[in-house]
């Protein structure tokens, strides 16, 4: 593990570059409660999980699961394939994606752009049905009984959550260990739970929000399928193992309506391009920071970018014929983020 804020002046490999990211004061409370943004968009391919991907594949390498020449192969909705396809170009590795048109299709572009096989279990679908656990049965028994191959298996591999100490360890060299609350979005886990356990070792009393998306199961039905990428426990799915509920305080459910509408509503209200699954950690952050105590420091965990979801949150066409779009939800972010952010 690197040693946080200190990237060499001149790298050779573009994971050398993951980490650093910046916090971001998006909004401020009349009683000085601040929401800051740890913008991991920063990173190489736009996300948090090329943290993760390289941790699981230098863990694998150590005890001997891959070796010069190996495969690679994983269920991914995007960010974590995205990630791995970076490991895999640089070090020579093959990599296969079992993935499903509910992906952004510019991940999906992305990853093939960097030499990954990608194997649909949906093909010719159009997007709009959740199929993680068909992925995950077919990476595995695609990885089963394989000579130097990998099923990274990122919802069950503890290196998932190791990848995200050093997000802890940034956040509290950068705000001299003075947060009081995290908050971020719960997929496999692995990205709010691992950035927890690192914190609290600092921060003790640090209060840890988890947020998913309204169908998803990790904190209780019912369970319907959503929109919202890359994040949450579908329904037939296993929640998995590095959901440490230990570690997580409160769960909070925020629909893809009001996720997409925060989206929209910070981009045109600051330029900042968040993805979907982020709208939801933001809108839940934004309804909480007015009922904080006075001079409390809430950290959301933005695990990727806007940018991939041009044809999706951001178009309204797409966002209209699925129901999604909602001017007036828009309009009552835009109206509490001008009142927040005129306190700062």
């Amino acid at each position: 593990m690197s040693d946080a804020l200190a990237r060499p002046p001149v790298v050779s490999r573009i994971s050398d570059l993951i980490g650093y990211t910046p916090l971001f004061e998006l909004a401020r409370a009349d009683n000085g409660a601040r929401l800051l943004l740890k913008l991991e968009m920063f990173n190489p391919t736009g996300s948090a999980k090329i943290r993760m991907a390289r941790q699981m594949i230098d863990d694998a390498e150590q005890r001997g699961q891959l070796r010069d020449g190996g495969h690679i192969i994983e269920s991914t909705s995007g960010n974590t394939g995205l990630g791995l396809a970076v490991v895999a170009a640089e070090r020579g590795y093959r990599f296969t994606a079992v993935v499903d048109n509910h992906a952004a299709a510019d991940k999906l572009r992305g990853m093939k752009a960097m030499g990954t096989e990608l194997v649909y279990v949906d093909e010719g679908g159009d997007g709009d049905e959740l199929h993680t656990a068909a992925r995950e049965e077919l990476a595995e028994d695609m990885a089963r009984d394989q000579d130097n191959t990998f099923f990274t298996e990122q919802h069950n591999n503890p290196s998932n959550a190791v990848g995200y100490y050093d997000v802890g360890r940034e956040i509290a060299q950068a705000l001299d260990h003075q947060v009081h609350v995290l908050i971020g979005a719960v997929g496999t886990g692995g990205g709010l739970c691992g950035t927890a356990r690192e914190l609290k070792k600092t921060v003790p009393h640090l209060s840890v929000i988890g947020v998913e998306p309204k169908g998803s199961i990790a904190f209780g039905p019912p369970a319907h399928d959503y929109y919202q990428s890359g994040t949450g426990t579908p329904e037939g799915a296993t929640i998995g193992l590095l959901v440490d509920y230990n570690l997580i305080d409160e769960g909070a459910k925020v629909g893809d309506v009001e996720a997409f509408a925060t989206a929209r509503a910070v981009a045109r209200h600051c330029g900042l391009l968040i993805g979907g699954s982020a709208g939801g950690v933001v809108h839940e952050a934004l309804a909480r920071l007015p009922e904080l105590a006075p001079d409390t420091v809430m950290v959301a965990f933005i695990n990727d970018g806007g940018e991939k979801y041009m044809d999706t949150l951001f178009n309204d066409g797409w966002m209209a014929e699925r129901n999604l779009l909602s001017p007036e939800t828009e309009r009552d972010v835009d109206e509490h983020l001008t009142k927040l952010r005129r306190n700062r």
